[in-house]
């Protein structure tokens, strides 16, 4: 027998099942960290299904947990899962499963948010970006209160291409409240379509998987639950910097149900505002009275394209925040107002 087929029949030896590892160490979601166990295991198979062939894969898991999810990434065949978990109370049951696999699971307790998993998997793993994606996956049932300024982060780690992204186009396979999948995955003039549609189909192909209802976790969270799978492209559809685009995008769709000229004059002061919005809109031919939904991708690319020129031209545009204005302004008012008191 090969060692590719040894690794296709590996077998995890009898354990206690998720259900008993919960109760053996008296294990509760904890609501305040949006947490949910998935118990049933032709779910969490289904889920690592989506992530594509594991044989001989490196793979991380976000938040593990009780380890539902970490016994189907083992029983796909990875040769080696790195488990980040934030919570100490599900340290002692993965360590059963580490112990249970020996050599093929190392578990980090930390935060994923600020753990390097640039450091996570040898060097030699990595692909060119051009390349074929390396045989590293990313896969996690994300508590909702992670989910979104996760995905954020490891979208701009994809535009620098850095994180979990130094070893190529590192897949992901996530779990979100459902809400924020059908965000993800929103076409133009949806809806649903918002800053995270563009955000994630300007540097990724988005895919919908299934759909998990609410009833399968433990606790039951009043939604329902999404699956997303995440292959970033060769070329992202937006050229311009992260940080550039995704203040264009979140300006315009701070007021989506107005027209996007609205968003857009918001990202100039206010002496300048309606010149330099005006040129903006001109220089990137989009239609001001589309709403924001209406905008498609090459709208954006344009409109960043667009604004990105003008920061040129305008040292100090860049870090203009409007919100400082008004701040500025409600201070100014609070001291006349106290002015006129005394």
């Amino acid at each position: 027998m090969t060692a590719s087929r040894k690794l296709a029949v590996f077998r995890l030896p009898p354990l206690p099942t998720i259900g008993e590892i919960i109760r053996l160490y008296n294990l509760r979601a904890e609501k305040q960290l949006s947490q949910n166990f998935l118990l049933d295991m032709r779910l969490t198979d289904k889920i690592v299904r989506q992530a594509g062939g594991l044989s001989n894969a490196h793979v991380c898991e976000v938040g593990p947990g009780p380890g539902g999810i970490t016994r189907s990434i083992l029983s796909a065949g990875a040769a080696d899962l790195l488990v980040v978990e934030k919570d100490t109370r599900f340290i002692p049951g993965l360590q059963l499963l580490a112990e249970a696999a020996p050599g093929k699971v190392r578990i980090v307790h930390g935060d994923i948010l600020t753990y390097k998993m640039e450091r996570g998997f040898p060097p030699k793993l990595a692909r060119k970006w051009d390349d074929e994606p390396p045989d590293v996956h990313i896969i996690g049932n994300l508590p909702f209160s992670v989910s979104t300024p996760l995905i954020i982060k490891w979208l701009e780690n994809i535009s620098n291409r850095d994180g979990p992204f130094v070893y190529g186009r590192t897949r992901l396979t996530l779990t979100f409240q459902k809400e924020v999948a059908e965000r993800l995955t929103a076409s133009t003039g949806s809806r649903q379509r918002s800053r995270l549609s563009v955000m994630a189909q300007s540097l990724c192909s988005v895919k919908s998987c299934f759909t998990i209802p609410g009833c399968a976790f433990l606790p039951k969270p009043q939604v329902d639950v999404g699956v997303v799978h995440f292959t970033p492209l060769v070329q992202p559809q937006i050229g311009q910097p992260f940080k550039l685009v995704e203040k264009v995008v979140r300006n315009v769709f701070q007021f989506r149900r107005k027209h996007c000229r609205r968003g857009i004059e918001m990202l100039f002061p206010e002496a300048r505002r309606l010149e330099l919005s005006e040129q903006m809109l001109r220089t990137a031919d989009v239609d001001p009275t589309l709403r924001p939904t209406e905008l498609s991708i090459p709208h954006f690319r344009n409109l960043s394209d667009a604004y990105s020129k003008l920061c040129s031209d305008n040292p100090g545009l860049l870090a203009y925040d409007f919100r400082d204005e008004l701040r500025k302004k409600r201070r100014s008012r609070c001291i006349k107002e106290e002015e006129e008191e005394l």
